[in-house]
């Protein structure tokens, strides 16, 4: 089941023209019951997109960015068991090279309002990001969203979230409003 709707949203991320008109996409790699991020990174290398996928930081709480080529040889076993780029396999890559980003998390609201996983991690790096930003896109399954969420002043929207049936929008006004 968690295979054929992550089926549907990949199909759904690639006709963004955002993801289209992306020449560095930032993804992650998917772990536990997430939405299967293997598809869509194999459609950025079919695409000639440069891969970057985030380093978790625990100290800091932040997140370092690595361009990556090869995940077989490129990644290994990160925090929590997710797997990430070998800083030592990999180049550093800048956020304000990012034009797209595929940002994780457990529930979602129609207004773009996103939880994490408690670490702050993708909240901070958003709030890091420079004007214009990138475009900041959930994928989650239609489960994912509920009605309210409680929201401090450090959490983060998303631009957009698209699941397997739908697509919300940021609304206007918001600092990180998509583009396109």
């Amino acid at each position: 089941m968690r295979g054929s709707l992550s089926k549907r949203i990949t199909a759904r991320l690639l006709e963004l023209d955002t993801y289209r008109r992306a020449g560095c996409v930032m993804a992650y790699v998917s772990f536990g019951g997430e939405f299967e991020t293997g598809e869509f990174i194999a459609n950025l290398f079919q695409q000639g997109k440069m891969l970057v996928l985030p380093r978790v930081v625990r100290g800091s709480r932040a997140l370092q960015l690595y361009g990556v080529e090869d995940l077989e040889r490129q990644l290994e076993a990160g925090v929590w068991g997710i797997r990430q780029p070998d800083a030592s396999l990999c180049r550093p890559v800048r956020a304000s090279q990012v034009d797209f980003v595929l940002v994780p998390g457990v529930a979602f609201t129609e207004r773009c309002e996103r939880l994490g996983y408690g670490g702050g991690y993708y909240d901070g790096f958003i709030r890091s990001l420079g004007l214009p930003q990138p475009a900041l896109v959930a994928a989650a399954f239609s489960l994912q969203l509920v009605p309210e969420l409680p929201m401090s002043e450090t959490d983060q929207r998303v631009g957009r979230i698209v699941t397997e049936d739908s697509e919300y929008r940021l609304p206007p006004g918001f600092p990180n409003e998509p583009v396109g």
